[in-house]
């Protein structure tokens, strides 16, 4: 297949980018600059809105992978929550009015989305039928999965990946803790009793592999393992895979002075998100524990010394 991806620098872009190589696939990418003489990439401009539409016609590709966003960790600032919201909706709108209206239509459009779609929602069992939350995350999530419509529209199969917090040592929220666990000083975010939907990084590729090949599939799916856990559940797992204790919890205080009061409410807030679309499709989760997820990240023994 001729499959484009935008975000392809990123974790997830990286890793899907290097699977559909393996594979076989030929891999486009969509870069936020001036396209190099011979390089294999359509340069696109969100924060412009333009798109050089003649290559993406001239490319006629099958699928197109959808992944670049304003980062959402750091201090929400009006001009972060801007870029954060308008890199997902406006950058989504222009992919998708864009491959709409080329000539001929890639068949699919992978474009991500976030379990922050459900909002703050305790330990409720939270499946794609939920509905939507009412924070500013959530509405930034409902009103990404709605600038797709042009591509629905034009009759190209429109899946929302949902992702729940993605873990892989390479990089985000896992690689971030590491160095405060392995020193021993690490622990859960507040009370710890916030739900973690995760999922691991070779999940992660395994399920956009299906979904290419499942063409039944369209609509949101819960890119998240099916046994979510607490923070705290999480930071003891962690704890026991690096053989260091995780008992320090950090204070809301020291989140609030570190990213700022929105951004610490956003990280002391929780989902339990249940991949049910997947499940009943009959997609088989490689990591579907946290544990044996964070040892085979890790490369960790289980016991000995």
């Amino acid at each position: 297949m001729k499959i484009a991806v935008s975000g392809m620098s990123g974790l997830i872009g990286t890793a899907l980018a290097a699977s559909f190589v393996r594979d076989g696939h030929d891999v486009m990418r969509l870069v936020r600059r001036a396209v190099r003489p011979g390089e294999h990439a359509i340069a696109w401009y969100p924060a412009l809105g333009t798109i050089d539409r003649t290559a993406l016609d001239a490319w006629g590709g099958d699928v197109v992978v959808h992944l670049a966003g304003e980062p959402v960790l750091g201090r929400w600032t009006a001009v972060k929550k801007r870029r954060i919201r308008d890199s997902r909706v406006a950058g989504t709108r222009l992919l998708s009015e864009a491959i709409a209206g080329v000539q001929r239509r890639p068949r699919v459009l992978l474009t991500a989305s976030a379990v922050g779609y459900y909002g703050d929602r305790g330990a409720e069992d939270l499946t794609e039928d939920s509905q939507p939350g009412d924070d500013f995350l959530a509405r930034v999530a409902r009103d990404w999965e709605a600038a797709s419509a042009p591509a629905a529209a034009a009759g190209i199969r429109v899946v929302h990946l949902r992702f729940g917090v993605v873990l892989t040592p390479a990089g985000g929220a896992l690689a971030k803790m590491l160095i405060p666990f392995r020193l021993g000083l690490g622990g859960p975010l507040g009370s710890g009793h916030q739900s973690f939907s995760w999922i691991a990084l070779d999940d992660v590729v395994g399920v956009v592999s299906y979904l290419l090949a499942t063409a039944s599939i369209s609509g949101p799916i819960n890119v998240t393992a099916p046994e979510p856990v607490t923070n705290r559940e999480f930071a003891r797992a962690l704890g026991r895979v690096l053989r260091r204790p995780a008992l320090v919890p950090v204070p809301p205080l020291g989140l609030r002075l570190a990213f700022g009061a929105e951004a610490a409410s956003f990280m002391l807030t929780g989902q339990r998100v249940l991949p049910a679309r997947l499940r009943a499709a009959g997609f088989r989760f490689r990591y579907g524990a946290i544990e044996p997820a964070l040892r085979h990240l890790l490369a960790a023994p289980r016991g000995g010394s």
